[in-house]
């Protein structure tokens, strides 16, 4: 899975779907107009395009899940300074770019479905989504541009620079069974992390927040996007399907190599690691319960929950300097729903 994005909707998927929806709408809440607002401006990006382009542009601007970019945004402004319009601007510009790697990512992993919908890669086929990706990309900057200053516009452009470095080192990695954990965790760092530091860190820079603010806001984004990735990689191997939204194993499926599979490969037995290398190798669905007997042996789901428990605490320390406020509690509660959905996958195994 890519770009820390599950793929059913809002909530991440569980098998408690009351309790957590109840969890996430007492998180938003607060933002929840400004949130509608993003929602109103990202649908009218579509008027920007080329008549024949715009069903599929369309298509992939409506296809948003939680908006956790754009809550992230509004959240580090009222955390660090005030909400304003602009920052609306500067979410609909990030969640451009967001849906632009979703469109790419489908196509490079051979995805049918996303959010319970056929991808626009399954609907008009690789070179039209190719395209439209970059289509959005465009925009996404264009929107930047119109900045007074070009802090945004490089700021933007900078990270999308690096989510799309990230994506190819991903690339070189899959099927690749030397891959360390640090090189993952660098790929997680780049491809995932960086849009959600960049959420917050413009957030809380046109919020009016200080240098010292704007700092912990980034560690807070790059701490909770890396948190949160090895989360859904773990949910792809030990949730369910009617929870997740599609069939599991889609990330072996397509040879990437996430941190459960990598502790088994660090500290699993010669004969177990080569077991893992032909799970690997020659996926298939019917592989799933095998594979998971295997990563259960050397508990690689409790090991990583653990780090994601570690991440989401170095995340919360984080905003220490940062003054109390509601905003400064909901990134707080944030990491936390983070956490009880981590927890929560557990329980299910």
């Amino acid at each position: 899975m890519v770009a820390a994005e599950t793929k059913a909707g809002a909530p991440v998927g569980t098998e408690s779907p009351g309790r957590s929806f109840s969890l996430w709408k007492e998180i938003i809440e607060p933002v929840h107009p400004f949130l509608e607002r993003v929602a109103i401006r990202l649908a009218e990006q579509v008027h920007a395009f080329d008549p024949e382009i715009v069903p599929y542009a369309q298509y992939a601007l409506t296809n948003q899940g939680k908006q956790l970019r754009p809550v992230l945004v509004a959240l580090s402004a009222g955390a660090t300074g005030k909400v304003n319009d602009s920052l609306v601007t500067v979410a609909v510009i990030i969640e451009m770019v967001h849906l632009a790697t979703l469109v790419h990512d489908d196509i490079m992993d051979e995805a049918e479905i996303r959010r319970r919908r056929p991808t626009l890669a399954a609907n008009w086929g690789n070179t039209i989504s190719v395209l439209v990706g970059d289509c959005l990309f465009a925009n996404a900057l264009r929107l930047a541009a119109e900045f007074p200053t070009p802090d945004v516009c490089r700021a933007v452009a900078s990270a999308t620079n690096t989510v799309c470095s990230g994506e190819i080192l991903q690339t070189h990695q899959r099927r690749d069974f030397l891959c360390t954990r640090s090189q993952y965790f660098k790929v997680i760092e780049m491809k995932t992390a960086e849009l959600f530091a960049l959420s917050c860190e413009l957030g809380a820079s046109l919020g009016g927040a200080t240098r010292s603010g704007r700092a912990a806001l980034r560690k807070y984004g790059l701490a909770l996007g890396t948190a949160y990735q090895v989360f859904d990689d773990c949910l792809d191997l030990f949730g369910t399907e009617a929870a997740v939204g599609k069939s599991l194993g889609t990330d072996l499926a397509s040879g990437k190599l996430t941190l459960p599979v990598l502790i088994v490969l660090e500290s699993g037995s010669a004969e177990d690691q080569a077991r893992l290398r032909d799970y690997v190798q020659n996926w298939e669905p019917g592989l799933l319960p095998r594979l998971q007997e295997l990563l259960e042996k050397y508990d690689a789901q409790s090991t990583s929950r653990a780090i994601v428990g570690s991440y989401l605490e170095s995340a919360k320390k984080t905003l220490q300097s940062v003054s109390e406020s509601p905003s400064r509690s909901a990134l707080v509660s944030l990491a936390d729903f983070v956490r009880h959905q981590s927890d929560l996958l557990g329980e299910r195994n």
